[in-house]
């Protein structure tokens, strides 16, 4: 009988340390908080896009949220016209094709996510540093981006997976 007592009170403790293992990091956003900044991105652009785009590059107005924040593009050229990161804001007016190997990729592959109907949106997975990871800041993990065109801009959110 004590035995069979022990015995559950180990599983019940295994499966409690299982699922705080594998629980959401809420140092990190989530794929659905992602896709809600997205929306509200696609609404400010469409309200006053001059006025979003400022808001996106200083991480005003709930655009910066953790590692979560928007970026948009040109249509036309490809030239990046904002960037709510911090640590990139020095991408901004570059051609998201004049940046090097894997970004080059990742821009193609955005850029061509941005060019489907205004209102498709498009999951676009690649890997990226993750940030605060201590000694392994710079090994690439798996990040998705949700990319949809607004207007003549092409706007994504992305999230660690």
């Amino acid at each position: 009988m004590i035995r069979g007592l022990m015995m559950g009170m180990v599983s019940a403790a295994a499966v409690t340390l299982s699922a705080a293992a594998f629980a959401q990091d809420d140092r990190f956003g989530t794929a659905q908080e992602a896709r809600a900044m997205l929306d509200k991105v696609v609404a400010a652009v469409k309200a006053d896009k001059t006025k979003a785009l400022d808001m996106f590059n200083k991480g005003e107005g709930g655009f910066r949220d953790r590692e979560l924040y928007p970026f948009c593009f040109n249509i036309s050229d490809g030239k990046i016209v904002a960037v709510g990161n911090p640590n990139t804001l020095g991408l901004l007016g570059l051609d998201r094709g004049t940046l090097g190997a894997a970004p080059r990729a990742l821009g193609l592959a955005v850029y061509d996510a941005a060019q489907k109907p205004e209102g498709e949106i498009t999951e676009v997975s690649y890997l990226f540093p993750k940030p605060g990871a201590g000694a392994d800041a710079k090994i690439p993990v798996p990040k998705a981006s949700f990319v949809t065109r607004v207007g003549d801009l092409g706007c994504g959110v992305g999230y660690y997976k």
